[in-house]
């Protein structure tokens, strides 16, 4: 029910009980002046008690002072005495007999007859009558001039909130004309302040919101360590090549940073986003008389830049000049190799992924070529594999000559009684003593299905480290592919050799992603298991980027948890961070599993996660990797 019928349902109930009470009160006075004549008429008669006569006589006697509705005398023995006037019955019509209900009745009794009357209520009622007339008529005229009065204000008040609500409609349309305050009067008048001040507000809300997702577009369309336009940008600029009409030609130049891993893991992420940002800046020198206006960063560790209608040929001119570049960056910072370039050239109409892949394949020769060198692919045809097999003899070279070194990083632990241990990190050269990109020695090896030799060649190499230098104490972790600890082959290899050296196995703490290990819960329970019954140990390293579940935890049952570099990064401010590690610290240490945060490059992240209770802490704060010495003296 709307506030008008409801106010209108109100309003009646209070003027009909009003008129009720009226009508009450005119009822009482009317009973009380109906009293007062019956105890009058009472007092008179009782004077009379030794009356003598007939009924006509004492009627016109008693007449003089009284009115009578019903009057009736009957003599006890003389029926010619008896007299009769009136009617006990109302008439028909009497509209105040109707509204008040009175009886003025008496009986006497006279030594020779019997007097009943019934007196006359035409006085009493008219005068009570009269009053509650007067009184319903006022009462009537205010409540018709109320009703009218509001009808009048709601209809004002109608038109208000129409106005309200069609101002309302209006400002999803983004139409923010100033409020008309003046047709929002009484109690409207607030909310026409409040939608004036909140169309002030909103415009100027989305005025922000509109220079806040500029900067959003921007920054989705802008790398903000190198400045460079992102993968988006680079896709629709190939896409108006791949499907232009108009003729054009030009190369596509790749430029890989295969060594962004290795730098965030010896020198720190602030330091691989300065080896990012000084490529790119190589990059922009190189290709300064080129007009190229516009270069991308294509993944974490590619980037990418056309250059229109120029031959290879005439693009060659760049890529040497980028060499050289880098060659005078590599001379500042402790490598030898800092990026591999490959150039593919490009007409209208040409396949985008084939040009992607012989891009990347020219990117593949040159990794296996030298620091910092660059190839060159012309052809589509037939040239796909040329970079896959350089990997593949580069590999398989590598792993007869043995061509690998380790770095080591400690793990701090966080309490005395924690065991932990320090990872070795494993470097590839290639023949001429150069560094081989490490990701992508891991990556061609897995795609070759070379993985299992290179994980062999660096399980022997670090058995042979260890029992050749007796003096190196403590415990040491090496990575190794998850593809290979889920071939049962290599299982049955690791775990006789391991068996073989059993005290120098019990050093051992063998690394794996998380994501490999969860393609088979089954094989991964079984690697453990195999690795436990030798002394070897197991962590699951870059934990949290998968979709971990507790079903891995208890099936799988690893010996150490290395928590994603990701959660680490400023978790002294991220709250959800927080929540993870805590989760997965409270559930770790309810199976006896330990907790490695990696990645710790700050105190404030140190402090942090040492409040969280983690078993231990890795990173660029904690220790800088450095070669493995032949001694820990």
């Amino acid at each position: 029910m709307g506030l008008s019928k409801s106010f209108q349902l109100v309003l009646f109930v209070i003027f009909g009980l009003l008129l009720y009470r009226i009508y009450d009160l005119e009822n009482k006075e009317m009973q009380r002046q109906g009293s007062i004549a019956t105890e009058k008429y009472t007092e008179y008669v009782n004077q009379m008690s030794d009356w003598t006569g007939d009924g006509k006589s004492l009627y016109e006697l008693l007449s003089q002072q009284f009115t009578f509705q019903f009057f009736q005398y009957i003599h006890e023995s003389d029926s010619d005495k008896n007299f009769t006037f009136g009617s006990l019955a109302k008439a028909d019509g009497n509209f105040e007999d109707t509204i008040f209900k009175i009886e003025l009745g008496h009986t006497k009794v006279f030594s020779e007859g019997r007097l009943q009357v019934r007196l006359s209520t035409s006085s009493v009622i008219s005068a009570s009558f009269v009053n509650l007339e007067k009184a319903a008529t006022l009462t009537i005229v205010a409540y018709l001039l109320i009703m009218i009065s509001f009808a009048i204000l709601m209809a004002i008040h109608r038109r208000g909130i129409k106005y309200i609500c069609d101002y309302v409609d209006n400002i999803p349309k983004l139409s923010f004309q100033a409020v008309e305050t003046s047709r929002l009067r009484g109690s409207l008048k607030p909310i026409g302040v409040a939608l004036e001040k909140s169309r002030i507000e909103l415009k100027t809300s989305i005025g922000n919101f509109h220079k806040e997702n500029d900067l959003l577009t921007k920054a989705a369309y802008q790398d903000p360590v190198t400045g460079f336009s992102t993968r988006r940008r680079f896709n629709d600029y190939l896409k108006t090549i791949t499907d232009s009409d108009k003729q054009q030609f030009g190369v596509l130049c790749i430029i890989k940073a295969a060594e962004l891993s290795s730098i965030n893991q010896l020198h720190g992420r602030e330091a691989g986003d300065d080896y990012l940002s000084k490529i790119a800046t190589c990059i922009r020198q190189a290709a300064a008389k080129t007009g190229v206006n516009e270069y991308y960063r294509v993944s974490s560790s590619d980037f990418a830049l056309f250059i229109n209608d120029i031959t290879v040929k005439e693009g060659e001119q760049f890529l040497v000049s980028l060499k050289r570049y880098l060659d005078e960056y590599a001379q500042t910072v402790d490598t030898d190799s800092i990026a591999h370039s490959g150039m593919v050239p490009f007409e209208q109409n040409c396949d985008s992924h084939a040009l992607l892949t012989l891009a990347d394949t020219a990117v593949s020769i040159a990794q296996t070529s030298g620091p910092n060198r660059y190839h060159i692919l012309e052809k589509f045809s037939g040239n796909q594999q040329l970079g896959d097999d350089h990997w593949k003899v580069t590999i398989n070279e590598l792993i007869n000559r043995k061509g690998i070194k380790f770095f080591q990083q400690p793990i701090l632990p966080c309490n005395n009684q924690v065991d932990v241990y320090r990872e070795l990190f494993a470097r590839f050269y290639n023949s001429e003593g150069s560094n081989l990109p490490t990701a992508s020695v891991i990556a061609m090896s897995e795609r070759h299905g070379l993985n299992v030799d290179l994980d062999k060649m660096i399980v022997v190499h670090t058995l042979q480290l260890l029992n050749s230098n007796p003096s190196l104490t403590g415990n040491f972790g090496i990575n190794i592919s998850a593809s290979s600890a889920l071939q049962e082959v290599f299982v049955s290899w690791l775990r006789d050799i391991l068996s073989s050296h059993r005290s120098t196995s019990a050093r051992i703490v063998f690394e794996l992603n998380e994501s490999g290990m969860q393609k088979n819960v089954t094989a991964s329970s079984r690697f453990v298991n195999e690795m436990h019954k030798v002394g070897a140990k197991v962590a699951i390293q870059h934990f949290g980027l998968g979709f971990s579940s507790f079903k891995f935890f208890r099936e799988v049952k690893p010996d150490v948890i290395k928590l994603d570099s990701s959660y680490s990064e400023n978790i002294d401010q991220d709250n959800n961070n927080k929540f993870f590690v805590r989760m997965i610290v409270d559930i770790s240490r309810r199976i006896g599993i330990k907790v490695i945060a990696t990645g710790v490059e700050k105190q404030d992240e140190k402090l942090t996660l040492e409040k969280m209770l983690v078993d231990g802490l890795q990173g660029y704060y904690i220790a800088r990797p450095e070669i493995i010495a032949k001694t820990d003296k």
